[in-house]
């Protein structure tokens, strides 16, 4: 059959992006594959966790234990390990709130931990991401936009890790939307903050959660407010793309923010 043009088949790939995510949680998934260039793809691996029940269902607001043990031996080491055993080019943690319950001192110790399992494959997560992003974008106020879902002593350790970090958090909290993530929608994310976040005159601000639907809004909301929008799941593909070595991928995303115009100080890092 000489002269065959193969359709796509969904091999030609310039980078693999493997993720893990909550079991019942397909946010960042979704926003991953949406922002994503047609030759990189996204390859996802789920941990079981305590607050989300079958059809992504949540409690208005989720107990600290479950976010906790979500990062805790042995199941999230051996979802990394066995998403490692593909032929990745990098692999993110796709869930904040354990971040924030750590500490930064707590996430480096967990990144450690879980380096025994990456088969040498770069590792992020949704703050260190949110670090390198304000850091690249010359950010230093930053405003966090927190899911409904969040209570407010998380929300305030949240606040202390971007302190801790040498950012000035000029606001954070909750967002005053439905606690339930088939009912937030971008319009009503975007006039929250807008209404709420904007008046604070952050440099940029961060939707934190990755699962909140939000990255169909940055463009936007930049666009209207000046302010650079980040986004869980938009910083978090960024980085993971430069730590791929896939950077001219990163700079071929359009209409998902400045952010993707930018490099991360030291290349990767």
């Amino acid at each position: 059959m000489s002269g065959i043009r193969p359709q796509k088949d969904g091999w030609e790939a310039r980078a693999r992006i493997g993720v893990v995510v909550p079991h019942a949680d397909v946010g960042p998934e979704s926003e991953f594959q949406a922002i994503a260039p047609d030759d990189v793809f996204v390859h996802g691996s789920r941990v079981h966790f305590g607050a989300m029940r079958p059809g992504g269902e949540m409690d208005p607001k989720i107990p600290h234990d479950p976010v906790r043990a979500f990062v805790e031996a042995p199941h999230i080491d051996q979802a990394v390990e066995l998403l490692a055993a593909s032929p990745l080019d990098v692999i993110a943690l796709g869930f904040t709130s354990s971040a924030y319950v750590l500490g930064a001192d707590g996430e480096k110790e967990l990144f450690d931990r879980l380096a025994a399992y990456t088969r040498g494959l770069p590792l992020t997560g949704t703050t260190v991401a949110a670090v390198a992003g304000f850091t690249a974008l010359g950010a230093r106020r930053i405003a966090l936009v927190n899911p409904p879902w969040f209570d407010d002593e998380l929300s305030a350790l949240g606040a202390d890790y971007f302190t801790k970090q040498g950012f000035e958090v000029v606001h954070h909290g909750p967002c005053g939307l439905p606690s339930n993530q088939k009912l937030i929608t971008p319009e009503a994310l975007a006039e929250w903050i807008r209404s709420t976040v904007a008046e604070h005159r952050p440099d940029a601000v961060l939707v934190a959660g990755n699962g909140i639907r939000a990255v169909g809004v940055i463009d936007a909301l930049e666009q209207e407010t000046g302010m650079a929008v980040l986004t869980a799941n938009q910083v978090l593909f960024w980085h993971a793309l430069h730590l791929a070595g896939a950077a001219e991928a990163a700079r071929s995303v359009t209409g998902y923010g400045r952010l993707f115009a930018a490099e991360p100080s030291g290349g990767a890092a």
